[in-house]
């Protein structure tokens, strides 16, 4: 759902002043040889498979990616989950109980491929819950109204479709394939989210009062999912030469903001950016300068709701232990079973 976090590494120090180490060559001549051909499936714009020789570096940082992916997915479902019992209509609480389910949904997808590299969910999961891996940091805020919650489908789910279609061609088979779903479901709760604003806005005047309060807090937050400018990005150009990556982040910021502000115009809300005006010459809206200091600080896990977000979610792995353990226990069961009966 949101990739901001890809562009900075997993580990507890300051990700702001982190830097990708160089990428180490090949060290004899059978590795030389069997770099060569991973090349030339890059420069060809093939797929690279699981069973496929990759270098050490490719597969680290697709590890990295993909499993900040799936916690970014996860964690992803709690601000929306706090409000399926308040949800103003049935209608309403169906649409949200099947968005965050698709949510849970994708993680599963992601960790998944993520496994296909070598790592397991554990070791996965212990990082996000030690506090060592990183998520998006847009699931940090707290969501205040019912209104955030159409704003997190509009524009949160906008900015994670923004950014996730270019994905739906990256060089690693299982997370493209994987994509091509996440993509077409995400798709949808943006369209829901909108939705969901437009018949707030039809509504009374405190109901779009909501709806202009929940934009202005989220605006600059969405923009800063896209990741750091483009010179600060350590991983994007190593990323994009690899097929991983596709788009640069001011790039895929620029596009956002192009897509959403006639969306905004038809709904009847300002964005709250005195700098945003079209431009003719280039062809594009200009925008404001984010708070990159705000930014890295929720990056590094000094947003308004870090502390809470993860210790949810430790409390749901830790009290969801005894569906795992009774799902492996008829695990083994069906599979003694099947071995009596082939015996």
């Amino acid at each position: 759902m949101y990739t901001q976090s890809f562009n900075v590494p997993d580990d507890a120090g300051d990700a702001k002043t982190a830097r990708l180490k160089a990428v180490p060559g090949p060290v004899d001549a059978a590795e030389a040889a069997l770099q060569a051909h991973f090349d030339t499936v890059i420069d060809a714009d093939h797929k690279v498979e699981p069973r496929d020789w990759m270098p050490e570096a490719y597969r680290k940082t697709l590890v990295r990616q993909i499993s900040q992916h799936a916690h970014s997915e996860i964690v992803g479902m709690l601000p929306e989950g706090n409000w399926i019992s308040r949800a103003p209509s049935l209608k309403r609480k169906a649409i949200l109980i099947a968005k965050v389910q698709d949510e849970g949904g994708h993680g599963l997808y992601l960790y998944s491929a993520a496994e296909t590299l070598g790592t397991s969910r554990d070791q996965m999961l212990d990082g996000l819950h030690s506090g060592k891996a990183k998520y998006s940091s847009i699931f940090n805020y707290p969501t205040l109204n019912w209104a955030d919650v159409g704003v997190i489908g509009w524009l949160v789910d906008g900015a994670a479709i923004m950014n996730q279609i270019p994905l739906c061609r990256c060089s690693y088979g299982p997370y493209a394939r994987a994509m091509i779903r996440v993509c077409k479901e995400e798709s949808f709760h943006q369209r829901q989210g909108y939705e969901a604003l437009l018949v707030m806005m039809q509504g009374t005047a405190e109901q779009k009062a909501m709806v202009q309060d929940a934009v202005n807090r989220y605006w600059w937050k969405c923009l800063a999912m896209f990741g750091p400018p483009d010179a600060d990005s350590p991983n994007s150009v190593q990323g994009m030469r690899w097929g991983i990556k596709r788009i640069s982040n001011d790039d895929l910021r620029q596009k956002f903001v192009d897509a959403t502000v006639p969306q905004a115009e038809v709904l009847g809300v300002t964005l709250p950016d005195p700098d945003l005006k079209w431009n003719e010459a280039r062809g594009h809206y200009d925008y404001g300068q984010i708070d990159w200091d705000e930014f890295w600080a929720t990056v590094n896990g000094n947003g308004p709701m870090n502390k809470e977000r993860l210790a949810t979610r430790v409390k749901a792995h830790e009290q969801g232990a005894w569906v795992r353990d009774a799902a492996l226990a008829h695990a083994r069961k069906q599979q003694q079973r099947q071995q009596k009966e082939a015996a």
